[in-house]
């Protein structure tokens, strides 16, 4: 299969949904043979900030949904994965609304976690998803959690 194949298909979060976790690993592997992988972003200050967001989510009642997590993990693993999902790095510094556009759908935690992080931080965050905009302000979505 070509990589530019590879790139116009959907991805098959199946595998991961169904527990076929030798499936999952065969296509993790062969996007990565392919090159074709995500890359976290190593910084130390974005890590930071991203535990002092999640400490602070804590501390208003996040309970991250494992079950949003698609990989064979144990519940602390999977609460990490859930930690380093992209909608997360949406860091809520001083400016600008923040916006953010993905070619999949928004996981129910990271919808979750965005409006508690735009009531916290008092920020407006756009974020756009495979379906619909998502206009979060004041720990309210424009979607009114439709999803």
């Amino acid at each position: 299969m070509s990589k530019a194949r590879l790139n116009q298909q959907s991805p098959p979060p199946n595998y991961s949904k169904t527990g076929k976790w030798k499936d999952a690993r065969q296509m993790r592997d062969l996007m990565e043979a392919k090159e074709i992988n995500k890359v976290p972003a190593e910084s130390r200050e974005i890590h930071l900030m991203l535990e002092e967001i999640m400490k602070r989510l804590k501390v208003e009642g996040y309970v991250g949904n494992i079950s949003e997590v698609l990989l064979d993990l144990d519940e602390e693993g999977k609460e990490m994965a859930l930690s380093l999902h992209s909608e997360n790095w949406l860091l809520p510094s001083a400016g600008t609304p923040i916006r953010n556009v993905k070619n999949l759908w928004i996981c129910g935690d990271c919808h979750v976690a965005i409006k508690m992080i735009s009531r916290i931080f008092v920020r407006e965050i756009v974020v756009r998803d495979c379906n619909r905009f998502h206009h979060f302000s004041n720990g309210i979505c424009s979607c009114k959690d439709f999803r």
